[in-house]
């Protein structure tokens, strides 16, 4: 039921997974099941296509995440992380609030031990073959050690994601030198060189695109706004594009001829290409995918969860911080 689109776009979502992914999952859709049904008849599937759940709560946007977990135990977000923690699904993929899957997470899944925070992790494409951000979101103050711990996740997101057996993980700051930054960054930076991964230092803003580092670790608030940052700029090249080059008889002609670059590019940059962030750090797959995602996203944030519940990324997260505990 979340997400901007609602029903529609999550059931085709859905569906596209089912034909296309190479290992197929069995789906649960979890929401107001006349809704669905209704969905699935349109699209000429039969109304048992899959098993559904029905939840005649709803937790929308403007309501408190943790209030509304709590108090609305029958909303899809709740009724799965539930279902979750019980067994009965392997990982759960929403577009709805994402404080309320953070919130819904942390208090029925729990943190995996030694995690001191979660962290919402994304890919960002950049030379090299793109790397990944963490946190993006789940935390707005954070302590070194939280960092620390983010670098270890986001190592193994990395391995998981983009095949790299050892990721480059890099701290974002405002310089390279390790004296550079607040306390907290310098701290961090400390911290980060006795962690079990292949640490390279400070980075900057413009070595995020570069491909100096697979891994690159912020505090949630930094990290957000760089997220954001990024997904406008794409919005406002594509617009630039159209009202310069696209507005002249010359520029179409051109733009004609460059179509299957351009088209590679969009394809590398577009959010619905990587599907969904990871929530990283609690006891269960949980991936939030963004408010506007179509069923490409979907797809491909369902074929994320399959992917981290193969690379068995929990249990190597509770094993690496475990070593690095103290």
């Amino acid at each position: 039921m979340g997400g901007d689109f609602g029903p529609p776009v999550l059931v085709r979502g859905a569906l596209k997974a089912v034909r296309e992914l190479d290992s197929v999952p069995e789906i649960v859709l979890y929401g107001d099941g006349p809704a669905i049904a209704g969905v699935l008849r349109e699209l000429g599937e039969p109304e048992d296509r899959f098993p559904i759940v029905h939840c005649d709560e709803s937790i929308s946007m403007k309501d408190s995440p943790a209030r509304a977990v709590r108090q609305k135990k029958n909303a899809p977000i709740s009724r799965g992380m539930l279902d979750l923690k019980a067994g009965q699904v392997e990982g759960i993929v929403s577009a709805g609030s994402t404080g309320a899957m953070v919130a819904a997470a942390l208090i029925y899944l729990g943190r995996l031990p030694h995690v001191q925070r979660p962290a919402i992790a994304t890919y960002f494409p950049g030379e090299g073959g793109g790397s990944v951000v963490l946190d993006v979101g789940a935390n707005s103050d954070n302590k070194p050690e939280h960092l620390a711990q983010f670098g270890v996740m986001g190592r193994l997101f990395a391995e998981a994601l983009l095949g790299v057996a050892e990721p480059r993980v890099g701290l974002l700051n405002i310089g390279e030198e390790s004296s550079k930054g607040s306390e907290l960054y310098v701290a961090a930076h400390a911290l980060l060189g006795k962690m079990p991964v292949n640490f390279v230092g400070n980075i900057e803003g413009q070595d995020i695109l570069r491909g100096k580092a697979d891994v690159i670790v912020c505090d949630g608030f930094g990290g957000n706004v760089v997220l954001k940052q990024a997904e406008s700029m794409v919005g406002f090249l594509t617009r630039k594009l159209k009202s310069t080059v696209l507005s002249t008889y010359r520029g179409k002609m051109g733009a004609l001829m460059m179509r299957p670059g351009l088209v590679k590019i969009r394809k590398e940059m577009h959010y619905a290409e990587h599907g969904g962030a990871p929530l990283l750090g609690v006891n269960g797959q949980v991936i939030i995918s963004h408010g506007k995602s179509n069923e490409l996203a979907i797809k491909n944030a369902i074929r994320s969860a399959c992917r981290f519940q193969e690379m068995h990324t929990a249990e190597k997260t509770e094993e690496l911080l475990g070593q690095a505990e103290g």
